[in-house]
Parts: structure tokens; sequence; C-alpha cells
């Protein structure tokens, strides 16, 4: 009990200490995370609490205070191979086939199939993928992805300590007080965030120990327990999927639509979505761990379920795309564009332009058409260098000069050059 204590301060303390540190190296290197429009957040937060984790859980196997066991340290590899792999697509932005790859291959390393059995064990590492997704996908405001990971870990430690597993309930409540110092951090406005590293360990960490927690018991209330467990990371993943669905968007492309981004536009402040949301999955963890205890039964999470839909179909009807702008490239204004439903545009003529007036002439146009029917209009007067005599220009001693300079006044007023 007292290990449990100092366990959890120290990761708590070592957690926000890591999370200041390592905002500046982030700052520095560029590896930053766009939110709310020209506001960027540092990405090594999520490091911190991997760090602070795995440092104070190895050091109480270490000293023998509180040793995890094999499984428990096959997890923490996991979970940290899992990490790394985030912090790569932090700095070098992976697709994300190489995340839902890499991190099924570490989820099954810690299924436990002796006590699931083959077929449910694959379907278990299906699931730990989709939660690790799932929180990286969460990770899109601040402090939604940690106080919802908060909460879901007290629920999970709470079903390890019905099953006598001590080793997942240490694990559990050292990521729980890190992730808590990360949130002092991370709490709106943010000055630091999980990023694809943090949230990744997060989701894969919460549910794998939900996984081996309900090993070997009945596979229908277990699937009951593990999906009311997650119940807000499995509703924002499945607003943003119906939604970009429905808009004919492209799924992988990030967009302001997640749970957060539509609360936002119904006017939640950035700490009130994040409480709603934490709130939220408090009541949904709490019927999974009731029905894990057998307090309640399991047809009660359809009742978390049922929550689920409401909002999702809810928030649908929050506008959150936008019109359509129509490119305007080169392409687009020489006839490539496409219009507002994909088909398209027509090609406009470029405009010729009209070949200009004299001054004259559109005087006597205005003119003639107030005064009364429209007339011919006399061309304009083309003013040249009258031709001279022959006499003028071959006679050596005349007076005349080049044009642009002064002329002798003794010179007929004919045989001046009017310039034009």
């Amino acid at each position: 009990m007292l290990y449990g204590i100092a366990a959890a301060a120290i990761a708590l303390f070592l957690s926000a200490v890591l999370a200041a540190l390592l905002r500046v190296p982030a700052l520095r290197l560029g590896l930053l995370d766009r939110r709310q429009r020209q506001r960027r957040v540092p990405l090594f937060g999520g490091a911190a609490v991997v760090l602070a984790t795995c440092l104070v859980a190895i050091a109480g196997d270490r000293t023998g205070i509180a040793p995890l066991g094999d499984g428990i340290k096959v997890l923490l590899a996991a979970g940290g191979a899992v990490a790394a792999l985030g912090l790569i697509a932090d700095v070098w932005r992976l697709n994300v086939r190489f995340l839902v790859v890499g991190t099924a291959v570490a989820a099954a390393f810690v299924v436990p199939y002796g006590d699931t059995g083959t077929l449910p064990g694959v379907a278990a590492v299906g699931w730990i993928t989709f939660v690790a997704l799932a929180f990286r996908a969460l990770d899109h405001a601040d402090g939604v992805a940690g106080t919802v990971g908060v909460v879901t870990a007290f629920g999970v430690a709470a079903c390890a300590a019905v099953e006598v597993m001590d080793g997942l309930v240490v694990v559990l409540s050292v990521f729980a007080a890190a992730l808590t110092g990360f949130l002092m951090h991370n709490w709106p406005p943010a000055r630091v965030a999980l990023g694809a590293c943090g949230s990744l360990f997060s989701g894969f960490l919460l549910a794998a120990t939900a996984v081996i927690a309900r090993a070997g018991q009945d596979p229908v209330v277990g699937t009951a327990v593990l999906f009311a467990l997650t119940a807000v990371a499995g509703a924002d993943v499945l607003l943003v999927l119906v939604s970009r669905r429905l808009a004919r968007r492209p799924l992988l492309r990030g967009a302001p639509d997640h749970l957060a981004h539509r609360l936002r536009r119904l006017g939640l402040t950035p700490q009130g979505v994040a409480v709603l949301l934490g709130v939220a999955a408090f009541c949904a963890v709490l019927v999974g761990v009731l029905a894990h205890t057998g307090w309640l039964q399991a047809r009660t999470v359809l009742w978390v379920a049922g929550g689920v839909l409401v909002v999702v179909l809810g928030l649908l009807r929050v506008s959150v795309y936008g019109p359509a702008r129509a490119r305007t490239g080169r392409a687009g204004r020489q006839g490539g564009g496409r219009d507002a439903r994909g088909g398209r545009r027509a090609v406009r003529a470029p405009r010729v332009p009209r070949a200009p007036r004299a001054r004259g002439a559109l005087q006597e146009e205005r003119a003639g058409t107030r005064s009364g029917p429209r007339t011919m209009a006399r061309p304009a007067p083309v003013y040249g260098p009258r031709r001279q005599p022959e006499a003028a220009r071959s006679s050596p001693d005349s007076e005349v000069r080049r044009v642009g300079r002064s002329v002798s006044p003794q010179v007929n007023a004919s045989l001046r050059v009017r310039n034009g």
C-alpha cells in the first residue's frame, strides 16, 4: 500500500518534470502538433509518460518491492516498442499502415492465448490495435486523451484488483499517475501534447491489460466489459468514420470532425469539453467495472451502446466541414478544374479587350446620344506632317529646322509642321 502511494507520487512528479524538460527540444526540432488554427503544441509529452511509467515500474521490480512477473515485463516491452514506433511517426510522419502492422505484432506477444483460445485471441489482437489507434485519434484536443486515459486506467485497475493481479494494478496505478503529471502541462491551453508516441502507448497498455484481466472468463460478458471500458474512444472513431463517409471525404485525411471539435462548435469551452468527456468516460467505465464484478448484468452495457449511438447521431448534425471551395489554380482557370459536385466546369472563352477609341469620336458619340438620333460620327483627324513643296525642301537657305526645334518666325504658317 505504501509502495503504491510512493510509486504513484514519484511517477507523477517525474512525468511532470520530464514533460517540461522535453518540451524545449521538441520546439527546437519543430516536432509540433497544429491545434486551433495557428496554435502549435510540442509532441514530446508522450515520451515523458512512457519514461515515467516504465522507469518507476521497472525500479519497483528490480528492487523486489513490487515484482511484476514475466507477463508484465513482456507487456512493458511491447508497450515500449509501440511507443518507439509512435515516436518515429511523430518525427517522420509514418503511414498509418505501418502503425497498424507494428501495433498488431506487439499485441500478438501479450495476448494470453492459453486462457482466451486461438480465435478469441486473434480477435483480442485486433481489438488492442483498434483501441491503440482510437486513443491516437482521441488526442485531437487539449486534455481529452489524458483525462479519458486516467479514468480508464483506474477502471481497468479495479478489474485487475478484483482478479488479484497485483502486477497489473501497480503498472496501471503508475501509468495513471504519470498521465496526471502530464495533464499539468496538457490541460487547456496545452503546452505539450501526447503525440503518437504517448497516445499509442496509452491505448495499447489499457487495452492489453483489460484483455489480460478478462482472459479465461465468459467471452460474451468480456466483450461487453471491454466495450464499456473504451466507449468514448470508440464513439469518437465511429463518429469520424460515419461523418467522413457521408461527406465523401477521405477516411485517413485529418479534419476538425472529432468529438471535441463538434462540442466546441456547440459552444463549450476547451475545459468544459475535457470535463464532459471525462464524465462520460467515468460513467461508461463504471458500468464496465460493475459488469465485470457481477453486480450488473452484461445486458446493462446495452445502455452504454445506446448512449454512444445517440451521441453519434446527434453530433452528426453539427456542421464541421463548411462549404466546398472552388480551386482556382492555373489548370482550373484554363478549364482543368472541377465544380463542387465533382463535375467538369464549363470553360470560359478568354475576354478580348476592346480597341481604344479616339477621344473625339467618344465625345461626339455621347453628344449624339443626348441630342437625338444617332448619326455617323466623323472620324477624328489624324495629324501628321504636311508635305512640303519641292522648293522648300530643296532650298539650302531655308530657315525651317527639324521638328522639335525652334522655327524661324519668317517662315509661312502653312509650312509649319504640327506634331501628333
